[in-house]
């Protein structure tokens, strides 16, 4: 891995995205003003409490996984991805680089959506309040991963937007959100154990009910981290110069 070349894409990503504003704004906002919206939707704070530790995983991930994927097919289809591939720069190099700057973002996104949930909306948690933002954190870079690993099988930003159905639809159904895991269909629990947004979602009740670091959020956390690195690695063997 060249650190000088990943280091230099993640900063030339960073600056489009300081231009970009529109497309900051929303990833940084959007997943604050929708918490804001469901803890309005539900008018109990109660249904809130119960609900808005998926949300913030779940949120993060969504908005991440979407902004990269389209991003990234625009990088390719404008033929930034060629130019810089015909250059000394391996594949998981700008891979990287792409991930770390979404990643920034990612993170900055959180703070906020975090911040206004424990504050404004007086979410209360028994657990650490940085877990809960690191566990959030980490959620939304899995989504900036699968992001850039989905991109490479679209050819246009339409085809990147209808892998969310696919790819993220499911996982939200099966991860926990709307009924305990262990009490749907065995079949559906067996899937919904092989999606890594099931263990993202576990670990945010976990963090948010409980300050103790239990065996079962330890392999969670891992997981989350293992599905981010495999979707990275998947993602640069299937880098393309361009879309055809």
């Amino acid at each position: 891995m060249n650190a000088s070349v990943t280091l230099s894409t993640a900063r030339r990503v960073l600056g489009q995205l300081r231009h970009d504003r529109r497309t900051a704004a929303m990833v940084l906002i959007m997943p604050a003003v929708l918490m804001v919206l469901l803890r309005y939707v539900f008018d109990s704070q109660r249904q809130f409490e119960r609900i808005a530790p998926a949300l913030l995983g779940i949120l993060a991930f969504l908005v991440m996984f979407m902004v990269t994927s389209v991003a990234t097919l625009r990088e390719r289809t404008g033929g930034t991805l060629e130019r810089l591939m015909t250059t000394p720069a391996g594949r998981f190099d700008l891979l990287s680089g792409y991930a770390i700057a979404f990643s920034l973002l990612a993170v900055a996104q959180v703070a906020l959506a975090v911040g206004v949930s424990l504050t404004w909306l007086g979410l209360e948690i028994t657990g650490s309040t940085v877990m809960v933002f690191v566990v959030a954190a980490l959620d939304a870079v899995l989504g900036t991963a699968l992001g850039l690993f989905v991109s490479a099988f679209a050819r246009t930003e339409f085809q990147a937007m209808q892998f969310m159905p696919v790819v993220v639809l499911p996982q939200a159904l099966v991860c926990g959100l709307f009924t305990p895991r262990e009490d749907m269909n065995q079949v559906l629990t067996w899937f919904s154990d092989a999606m890594p947004l099931s263990y993202a979602v576990d670990a945010m009740n976990k963090v948010t009910r409980s300050s103790e670091f239990t065996q079962s959020l330890w392999v969670s956390l891992a997981v989350i981290v293992g599905s981010l690195f495999v979707s990275l690695v998947l993602g640069a063997a299937t880098l393309r110069r361009r879309t055809p």
